[in-house]
């Protein structure tokens, strides 16, 4: 048992954390080895989160004035708390994976930027596109426009220089 200071701090260490979260997802740990847990830690931490597995009064407290209040909710039997600070579309993907793997980890609740989400929500968000990717793919759309256009320009001079060119091979002959 812990004594009321060593909850207050763990209460402010999650408070400050989910604070600094842009997405927050529960998820129900029943069943899982310390292994397994590890391994989600890792794979999350790889993704720019973190996994907490805390009391669901301790978490319901520090949840209570952050955007991540929605999923008090879900916060009952055996739940943790995937925090995600960079990419959120990273956590639900390590997220999704991890569960996809492992039967054990059910992913019940979600927030993003303070707005509630399905665990349905939450696998749609892990369908796309990393950040990263979707830079490349604007950045390539962007490089597009103005390749198209010079080969467009190239492609109506290119029948003028044929043409002069044959007309220089006449004169030659």
């Amino acid at each position: 048992m812990k004594n009321r200071s060593e909850k207050a701090a763990l209460i402010e260490q999650i408070k400050e954390a989910a604070g600094r979260a842009s997405f927050a997802v529960v998820t129900d740990f029943k069943g899982m080895s310390v292994e397994e847990l590890t391994g989600l830690r890792v794979a999350l931490r790889a993704a720019g989160g973190e996994y907490h597995v805390v009391k669901n009064t301790l978490a319901r407290i520090a949840l209570a004035d952050t955007d991540h209040s929605a999923v008090a909710p879900a916060l009952k039997n055996n739940s943790a708390i995937a925090l995600g600070f960079q990419d959120p579309v990273g956590v639900a993907k390590a997220l999704s994976d991890f569960a996809k793997t492992n039967k054990k980890l059910e992913i019940r609740m979600g927030a993003l930027d303070g707005k509630a989400m399905t665990a349905a929500q939450v696998d749609e968000l892990a369908k796309l596109p990393s950040k990263e990717q979707l830079l490349a793919q604007a950045l390539a759309t962007m490089n597009a426009v103005p390749t198209n256009f010079v080969s467009l320009m190239a492609n109506m001079v290119r029948p003028l220089l044929y043409a002069l060119k044959a007309i220089e091979e006449k004169k030659a002959a």
